[in-house]
C-alpha cells in the first residue's frame, strides 16, 4: 500500500475521500423507485465491493491475498457482519427519510463506538467523552421529534441501525487489531451479495434491476471502495483523532449534492434535523478535540 509520511497530502486525500463517500446519497437518488428495489441494490453494491477490493488486495499482495480470509477470525467475521448490515440498514434509511437524517445518524457513530467499546472491551470513557454522547443524544432526540411520521421514523430507525453496524466494525477492529481490515470489508460485501441472495430467491424476486439502476448500483460500490482506500492510505499520516473531523466532509457533502438545485434534487433539511445536526456537529468537534488532547485511537470511522 501507497504511505503518505506528509499530513500536508495526506489531509486532501483523506478529505477526498470523503468527497466521494458523500455523492452516495446522490446516487440513490437518482435511482429509478429505490425503495421497491432494495435487494438488487443491496445484491450489486455488495458485489461490487467484494470484486473491486479483491482486485485492489491481489494487486497490493499478490496471488496469495486470499489467505487474508484465513486471517480474520471471529473478530472479523463480526465486523464484516455488522458492516454487512449497516450496508443494508442504509438503503432502507435514506428511502424512507431525508439524505440529511440518514447521514447525520452515521455522523453518531464514533459515539456508538465509544459505548460498544466500553460494554464489550471494558474501554473507559472519560467524563469529557461522556459530555459528547449527551450532545449527540440530544441531537438524535431532537431529529426523532422532527421524524413522527411512521415512514420517516422507519428511516430514522434504520439510519441509527446502520450508524452501530459502521460501530460494531470499528470496535471488532480495535478487538484484535491485526485483522486485515480491507478483507473484512470485503467479507461484508460478500455478506450483502449472500443475505440478498436468498431474499431474492425466497421472495422470487429477479437479481438484476434495470440496467440503468444497475449502473448505479455498481457506481455506489465503486465510490465506496475507492473512498475506503484513499481514507485508509491517507490516514497513515494523520493523527486518529483528526480523522474525524475530516470525515464530516461524507456528511456534510451528501447534504448539500441533495439540496443543490442544480442536481435537480432539492432536498432541503427540517428545522429538526438542521438544529439536531448542530447538536451532533457540535458534539464531533469537541468529540474530536479531546481525542486530540488524548491521543486515543479511533478505528476506521
Amino acid at each position: 500500500m501507497i504511505e503518505l509520511r506528509s499530513p500536508k497530502i495526506a489531509i486532501p486525500v483523506v478529505l477526498f475521500a470523503g468527497l466521494l463517500w458523500s455523492f452516495g446519497p446522490l446516487v440513490v437518488r437518482y435511482m429509478d423507485n429505490p425503495q421497491l428495489v432494495p435487494w438488487q441494490y443491496i445484491f450489486g453494491r455488495g458485489l461490487t465491493i467484494f470484486i473491486l477490493l479483491n482486485l485492489y488486495l491481489f494487486f497490493e499482495e499478490g496471488k496469495n491475498f486470499y489467505k487474508n480470509y484465513f486471517k480474520i477470525g471471529l473478530s472479523g467475521m463480526i465486523g464484516g457482519s455488522g458492516l454487512g448490515v449497516a450496508m443494508i440498514s442504509f438503503i432502507y434509511s435514506i428511502t424512507n427519510t431525508s439524505a440529511a437524517v440518514t447521514l447525520l445518524c452515521l455522523a453518531a457513530m464514533p459515539f456508538f463506538t465509544a459505548l460498544l467499546a466500553f460494554l464489550f472491551l471494558k474501554e473507559k470513557i472519560s467524563l469529557n467523552v461522556w459530555t459528547s454522547i449527551i450532545i449527540a443524544t440530544a441531537g438524535i432526540l431532537i431529529m426523532a421529534l422532527g421524524n413522527t411520521s411512521e415512514k420517516s421514523l422507519i428511516g430514522f430507525v434504520f439510519g441509527l441501525t446502520a450508524s452501530i453496524g459502521f460501530s460494531v466494525f470499528s470496535v471488532s477492529l480495535r478487538w484484535r487489531k491485526e485483522t486485515p481490515k480491507f478483507t473484512t470489508v470485503a467479507f461484508a460485501g460478500f455478506f450483502c451479495v449472500v443475505f440478498s441472495s436468498i431474499a431474492i430467491i425466497t421472495n422470487d424476486l429477479v437479481f438484476f434491476s434495470s440496467s440503468y439502476n444497475g449502473t448505479l448500483f455498481s457506481l455506489h460500490g465503486t465510490l465506496v471502495c475507492f473512498g475506503l482506500i484513499l481514507y485508509s492510505i491517507g490516514s497513515k499520516a494523520i493523527p486518529a483523532a483528526e480523522l474525524t473531523l475530516l470525515s464530516l466532509t461524507e456528511v456534510v457533502g451528501g447534504i448539500f449534492w441533495v439540496w443543490l438545485p442544480l442536481f435537480g434534487i432539492n432536498e432541503v433539511p427540517t428545522t429538526n434535523t438542521i438544529i439536531g445536526g448542530f447538536f451532533l456537529f457540535v458534539s464531533i468537534v469537541y468529540y474530536s478535540l479531546i481525542m486530540r488532547w488524548n491521543k486515543r485511537y479511533i478505528a476506521l470511522n
